[in-house]
């Protein structure tokens, strides 16, 4: 009667919907589980982390779910290896999760993957798009497109790219459309700037590319790059976007608050989190695997850091 089966009549489900609400009734899943035979709980891999893009994956995911009616376990690992991924995984399998979702933004995930029992119901996000497993992700090259196609069409002849570590897909992704972008549009093509995704990192590579007179044009790989390269633009006296422009990328909440306010790319998280439930559940449904792929695209956000390019 609680999970709508069509053989309650109407007016006796409204009444019991009624006591539900006045009683303050919750459904026990254990016991639910038992009647079903599925698990109410959907299992989560992914590294203990701060940065934002993870972080607000997570979020998005344990959100969807819930509005779906299932709760979220998290497995929290160190590193994304196969040690840890394979331990984390088997913990959520004792508890009998319904499928399992691997937050895998990094090469060393990979190999532990395709090590895990083909049985489990399992979507990767940001995984390894080489790798043929299911996997839902950002287009992280059209964002990349995006963003260096704004600062070539704001007049820059070029862009250079502060990048994120090189074992993370979602920055070899920004490197590749950074350089279709640029290939494209037949612009030279900068050396790439190499970083990890801190402020601090950015504010390194900025103190290099503000002694840089020729430099008029910056995508960096995310925000946090963002804010330190404006920051060691300002101590330079390069003025944004006077003399540089500055795009960045996952559009943080105070992306909109920085001086000036940031030009970035918004990758659509409450999307991929959907996207991932809708292709695990229905692995669970069908007991079926299949290699399948989404891409969400993002979109950018244009701000205050983009301008023409300064007369010369």
């Amino acid at each position: 009667m609680l999970n709508g089966h069509p053989n309650v009549r109407e007016q006796t489900r409204l009444r019991v919907q009624a006591a539900i609400a006045e009683l303050g009734y919750r459904p026990n899943r254990a016991a639910r589980a038992l009647v079903t035979g599925r698990s109410q709980v959907i299992g989560v891999v992914a590294q203990n982390t701060t940065l934002y893009g993870p972080a607000s994956l997570l979020a998005a995911l344990e959100q969807t779910a819930a509005e779906a009616g299932f709760a979220v376990s998290v497995g929290s690992v160190r590193d994304l290896d196969h040690r840890s991924i394979s331990a984390a995984v088997e913990r959520h399998l004792a508890h009998r999760v319904a499928g399992i979702v691997v937050i895998a933004p990094v090469e060393s995930a990979g190999e532990a993957l395709e090590r895990l029992p083909k049985e489990v119901p399992l979507v990767t996000v940001d995984g390894d798009p080489r790798r043929p497993m299911p996997l839902v992700t950002v287009d992280q090259a059209a964002g990349a497109r995006a963003a260096t196609q704004h600062l070539l069409d704001a007049g820059h002849r070029t862009v250079w790219h502060v990048s994120g570590p090189s074992d993370w897909f979602d920055s070899a992704g920004r490197i590749e459309g950074w350089r279709a972008a640029l290939l494209a549009a037949g612009a030279e093509i900068p050396p790439l700037v190499p970083a990890d995704w801190s402020a601090a990192a950015g504010y390194r590579c900025g103190q290099m590319l503000a002694r840089m007179p020729d430099v008029t044009a910056v995508f960096t790989a995310n925000d946090h790059l963002a804010l330190g390269v404006l920051r060691a633009l300002h101590e330079h006296g390069r003025r944004v976007p006077n003399d540089i422009s500055v795009v960045g990328f996952d559009d943080v909440p105070e992306a909109a608050y920085f001086i000036p306010p940031l030009t970035t790319v918004r990758p659509d998280f409450g999307a991929v989190a959907r996207a991932s439930l809708e292709m695990l559940l229905a692995q669970i449904e069908s007991d079926s695997g299949g290699a399948l792929r989404e891409t969400i695209a993002p979109a950018l956000v244009a701000r205050q850091s983009v301008g023409k390019p300064p007369s010369r």
